[in-house]
Parts: structure tokens; C-alpha cells; sequence
């Protein structure tokens, strides 16, 4: 009963991403009437986003399910809405612990144009991946004996080559720490970041990642956005209509506490606001987003929060180049055997950014079509040169590793987050300064419950980047909106009906 006191709401959800839409969705099913959308671009999704390359259906934003398992709500819709492959559904699929790191076959290919054998290659993962392994359990030490990711690996990596390896030939030696270079590169853009160096090693444990081997979409990722989309009212979302400045708390005399003022000069008057703009967006335009101010406490950890770019580069092929069960390629530079993840000339060698390739299967779907990964400010960079020179520089890159001059490319398509001005980077990470008291603080809603001001709960904040846990997926970003809505859910049921005098 008391819920229906609260149907009448007026609520706006900033963003039609993944945690916008389900935060809509929760709404209306609960019965609110009330609820919009404001979209700043033409298309909802935000960093789900599915393209086309030729008559592929690719991913230009989130291209996996992690985990896909019971307790992943992503995969549960996904399952629901009939769009996966019966494999991924198998009890089997969804019982495989890989802790975020797929167990893929690999093919390596070093910069002098050999392809390295799994002799060549398997001292160096190994110590890689234990080094990974115990990285995330700084944070349950509760201790941080070094500042970051990539100076615990870097620096152990270095100690226990030379205790390990001690007897091996140099060349053997400086070969696998060139190899661990790489796989930091790989690190980067699982967490999109620009260096390992600028993931808090402490904090680097607050990641979970669920049991199952993640899956894609064959007809792509936003046919969950789709489904979700299709169970809302018609007009409840608005296209192209970006938001200029969240006005909250109120004292002038009204009925509604918020005015949402769009760019368009539109003013919007709302009982509750929820956000889910990217962190990056936040990043840059917190200080006229929002008016009062974001808490201190709250920007500080805006601010403390990394959030990164990583891109993707497909490439196209009349025919393969790599070994027929191979899922991964890396690419390994003979020059790095400082375990660098970072170049020192952008312009003149991004490109070494590119840790290799993911090869898109099955190939009688997809062809010979192969994903580039590049993270950091090389994948920015990179976004601002033509695709003519990413073409040539990719052409030269995998003639040069497989030493066969006349490689060439039948197409190239990449994306480009970092200059989309509604997102400004690909996703979130833990910087070197983080604890969870910070994502707590992102989460936490404006005014919180209990504060002087009222009503509560004014300003709601969603996203991934909101997620405890989380954060970086997509799965993430869909909690976190329903967690915003089950907020509202919960204030307008323990609200008790007003006694008529």
C-alpha cells in the first residue's frame, strides 16, 4: 500500500546505457509511472555498441559476457532472450573458473619475424599469470608493499628471472622478459588503463570476476539492449537531448526538488535524478553537471578512480596467417626487456601498444577477421590519425612479425572512445590511490538518507563505475541500475500513508 503512494514519482534517468535502461525497466515493472530517459546521442546502448564490417556483425564496445554463470544477470537476460549458442549454455560453460583470463590457444610471433614455440613461450606466462594471481590478494592483505600493479610485477618479475632462469642462456633470459612486456600491455587493456602503473595495487583485488567461459552475442550484444528496451513504454526515452546541469536541492518553493536543465535550454523539474554517465564524462564535466557541487568527499573520488581508454583495431584477411585452432595472437618486441608498457614516442611508435589479436570465430561465420587491442594514450592517439595511416601502420606491423612482405589487409575498422564526447574513455579501473571507500562514495546517492536536506535521494548515481565490484562490465553497469532502482523502491515502500486530521 504504501508504495502506491510514490507511483506518481517523477523520476529521470540521465543515460540510455545498460544501467539506465535497467534501472527503467525495474521502475516500471514496480508500477512507477513517471520515469524518462534523457539521452544525450541517437541510439541507446552507450558502450554497448554493435557495427558492421562488410556482412560481420562485430563489436565496436563491450564484445563479451564475463562469466557467464546463474548469478550474472546479463547472461540470465541473455539466456532469456534466446540469443546465445548452445555451448555457452552448458552447465559445463558456466562452471569454468578462469578468473577473467580465458584459457585460449596462442600463437606468438616476435619482432624479428619467427613464430615462437610453446617451449619458447611458457616459463614467462606462468611466472606472468602467479604474479597476476598474487597481485589481487594485496587486497585482502590489507597491506601495499608496492604502489602499483606494474611495480609489483616489474619488480618481482625481475628478482625471480634472475633466480629462476639463472642457468639459462641470456638471449633465453631477455627473450621472456620481453615476453612479460607484453602481457602488461595485455593487462592494459583488460583494465583499460595506460600503465600498470597506474592501477593501485591494494585496490586491484576489489575486482570479483564470475565462474563461466565468457561467451559473445552471434548476432550481437544489443539485442539485450534491445529486449530490455522493447518492455519499456513507448517515449519513455529521449534522443539527442543532452543534459547541461542537474540543479538538485532545491529551496525554492515547488513541488519537485530537482530541475534537470538540458542543453537545449529545456527545464525539466523531477522528484529524483538518476545519473549514469560514464566516469569519464564526470571526470570532465562534474563541475557544471551539477549545481550545488558534488560533496568533496564524492569528487575526490571521482577524481581518484581511473578510467582509461582501450580500443579496437579488426582487420580483415583473404586468408589466414595463423594456425587454424588459434584464438589469440601476441606480438612480441625483442626491444623490451624492461617490461615497458608504455612507448616513449607516440607519433613515431604507438602501434607497439598493440599487444596482438583476438581471432573472431567461428571462422565460417566471421571469415578471416582478426581484433586488434590497444590501450592508453598510443589508443588515443591512434584515434586521431586517419584510417589510412592505422591501415598502413597495422599492414607494416603484422608484415614485419610474420615476415611476409606481401601481407595486406582486406579492410580495417577501429573505434574511437576517447573523443566520443559521451563517454571520454572506455571504462573504469582502481588507480593507485583507491580504496572501496570510493566507489562506495560514487555510489552514494545526494542528499543520502538521514542528511539535513530533504527529500533524500535527489541524485542517484549508476553506472559501472558505481559497481563495488563490479566495475569495468557490463554486468556491473545493469546491477547498479537496478540497485538505484530497488533504492527508490524501497524509500517509497517504508514511507507510512499521512494521517488525515
Amino acid at each position: 500500500m504504501a508504495l502506491q503512494l510514490g507511483l506518481d514519482t517523477r523520476i529521470i534517468i540521465i543515460g540510455c546505457g545498460i544501467s539506465g535502461i535497467g534501472a527503467a525497466q525495474k521502475l516500471v515493472k514496480h508500477g512507477f509511472k513517471n520515469v524518462r530517459i534523457l539521452e544525450a546521442t541517437a541510439r541507446s546502448g552507450g558502450r554497448v555498441k554493435t557495427g558492421r564490417m562488410g556482412d560481420n556483425i562485430i563489436e565496436m564496445g563491450a564484445n563479451w559476457i564475463h562469466g557467464p554463470s546463474e548469478e550474472n544477470p546479463v547472461f540470465r537476460l541473455a539466456r532469456q532472450y534466446d540469443l546465445l549458442e548452445p555451448e555457452a549454455l552448458t552447465p559445463e560453460n558456466q562452471a569454468m573458473e578462469i578468473k577473467g583470463h580465458p584459457p585460449w590457444l596462442s600463437n606468438w610471433f616476435s619482432s624479428s619475424g619467427k613464430k615462437l614455440s610453446y617451449e619458447d613461450t611458457y616459463p614467462a606466462v606462468g611466472m606472468f599469470n602467479d604474479l597476476l594471481d598474487e597481485s589481487g590478494d594485496y587486497h585482502d592483505k590489507g597491506e601495499e608493499p608496492w604502489p602499483s600493479v606494474g611495480d609489483f610485477i616489474r619488480t618481482q618479475a625481475s628478482q625471480r628471472a634472475a633466480e629462476q632462469w639463472a642457468d639459462e642462456d641470456p638471449s633465453t633470459r631477455a627473450m621472456r622478459l620481453c615476453l612479460m612486456s607484453t602481457l602488461m600491455k595485455v593487462e592494459c587493456c583488460v583494465n583499460g588503463t595506460h600503465s600498470m602503473d597506474e592501477v593501485g595495487l591494494g585496490a586491484y583485488g576489489m575486482y570479483k570476476s564470475m565462474p563461466g567461459l565468457d561467451c559473445t552475442f552471434p548476432k550481437g550484444y544489443e539485442g539485450v539492449v534491445k529486449n530490455l528496451m522493447s518492455e519499456l513504454p513507448g517515449g519513455t526515452t529521449s534522443y539527442r537531448r543532452p543534459v547541461h546541469c542537474v540543479h538538485w536541492n532545491s529551496t525554492a518553493t515547488g513541488e519537485h526538488p530537482v530541475t534537470v536543465e538540458c542543453e537545449d535550454g529545456e527545464r525539466i523539474t523531477a522528484d529524483h535524478v538518476i545519473v549514469t554517465v560514464p566516469l569519464g564524462y564526470l571526470k570532465k564535466h562534474h563541475s557544471t553537471l551539477f549545481s550545488p557541487a558534488l560533496p568533496l568527499h564524492k569528487l575526490h573520488s571521482v577524481q581518484r578512480m581511473g578510467f582509461g581508454t582501450n580500443n579496437k583495431i579488426y582487420v580483415e584477411f583473404d586468408s589466414p596467417w595463423w594456425d587454424e585452432d588459434c584464438e589469440v595472437i601476441y606480438l612480441l618486441w625483442e626491444d623490451e626487456v624492461d617490461m615497458v608498457d608504455q612507448v616513449p614516442d607516440l607519433q613515431r611508435s604507438w602501434i607497439k601498444k598493440l599487444f596482438g589479436f583476438t581471432v573472431l570465430k567461428p571462422t565460417e561465420r566471421y571469415g578471416h577477421v582478426l581484433c586488434g587491442w590497444i590501450a592508453g594514450h598510443e589508443s588515443e592517439y591512434m584515434e586521431t590519425l586517419s584510417e589510412q595511416e592505422v591501415t598502413h601502420s597495422v599492414t607494416q606491423l603484422i608484415r614485419r612479425f610474420t615476415g611476409n612482405p606481401i601481407i595486406t589487409p582486406r579492410s580495417v575498422l577501429r573505434s574511437q572512445w576517447f573523443h566520443d564526447p559521451w563517454t571520454c574513455g572506455s571504462y573504469t579501473y582502481p588507480g593507485t590511490r583507491c580504496s572501496a571507500q570510493d566507489l562506495q562514495n560514487l555510489a552514494e546517492p545526494l542528499p543520502a538518507k538521514g542528511a539535513d536536506s530533504q527529500p533524500p535521494f535527489q541524485v542517484l548515481f549508476a553506472g559501472e563505475a558505481t559497481h563495488p565490484c563490479y566495475f569495468s562490465t557490463v554486468h556491473g553497469a545493469l546491477l547498479s541500475g537496478w540497485r538505484e532502482a530497488d533504492r527508490l523502491i524501497s524509500h517509497y515502500s517504508s514511507i507510512k500513508p499521512k494521517s488525515k486530521l
